[in-house]
């Protein structure tokens, strides 16, 4: 009974949620292109799996993603586990928390692996480029880059150093990247920054963060805890537009491998 009160909340939350989403689209489309509604009932049954699967998803998150994070990261924090004793130190040493770093990796790479959104974007991608950008390259890139992205990030909440900093660098990079990069990859390495912070990633990767903040030494939750998306974003960004220069460049060497053999 418990379970149907809290799914009965969050269907009703997302009801409202959707609603105007709704509403403009329909004004739209009677008011302003003043056309009838396409396929008013598979549109209908669509809204209404819409909906329900939005519903299950939240409910799922709070029942399992939520927990799973913060748990995984109290229990690979934990004192007894870093130090081998029950003592808590005032400040805590960062090389002790190589579980965490690569932890922190194979949960960024697994979820963005699996992020609905960044398998499209990438299945598109492979269709406007005619095979050029290759959709499980794609994938793997911008999952390279998320994993070092929150690998990062807990290294930062662990040592305490100012988010800035790290957001300052990297985005000095993107522009450098982004000046040299060839002009085909610029866009789509900033979109698939974008869709890495979506419906999967997300939940697990704020909830790795807040109990991380919650466990180390010297931490606040509130001040440490979130920030892990904004790497989550960046890092991709550099690791899309860095391979896409790393092929250019060895297209580039062969070619001119190619004409140095011609002309010789």
């Amino acid at each position: 009974m418990e379970f149907v009160y809290d799914f009965s909340r969050v269907l009703l939350a997302t009801c409202r949620d959707v609603l105007p989403i709704i509403i403009l689209i329909t004004g739209f489309q009677l008011l302003v292109l003043r056309q009838p509604i396409p396929h008013l009932r598979r549109l209908l049954v669509g809204g209404v799996y819409v909906v329900l699967g939005l519903a299950l998803f939240l409910a799922g998150l709070d029942k399992a993603l939520f927990p799973l994070g913060k748990i995984m990261a109290t229990q690979l924090s934990d004192p007894v586990f870093i130090y081998g004793t029950g003592h808590v130190p005032d400040q805590a040493d960062w090389t002790a928390y190589g579980w965490v770093y690569l932890f922190g990796a194979m949960i960024g790479f697994a979820t963005t692996i699996a992020e609905p959104s960044l398998i499209a974007v990438a299945q598109k991608a492979n269709e406007v480029s005619a095979g050029a950008i290759s959709t499980w390259g794609l994938r793997i890139t911008v999952a390279i880059g998320v994993a070092f992205g929150i690998s990062l990030g807990t290294f930062r909440i662990i040592t305490g150093t100012p988010l800035y900093l790290y957001i300052l660098v990297g985005y000095l990079i993107v522009i450098g990247q982004t000046l040299v990069a060839p002009k085909s990859i610029i866009a789509l390495a900033y979109d698939s920054g974008g869709v890495t912070t979506s419906t999967v990633t997300v939940p697990l990767v704020a909830a790795l963060g807040l109990g991380l903040a919650g466990t180390v030494p010297g931490r606040n939750p509130a001040l440490d805890g979130f920030g892990l998306i904004a790497f989550a974003s960046l890092c991709p960004i550099i690791a899309v537009m860095g391979y896409a220069q790393l092929m250019h460049w060895r297209v580039q060497r062969s070619k001119n491998k190619m004409e140095k053999r011609n002309a010789l």
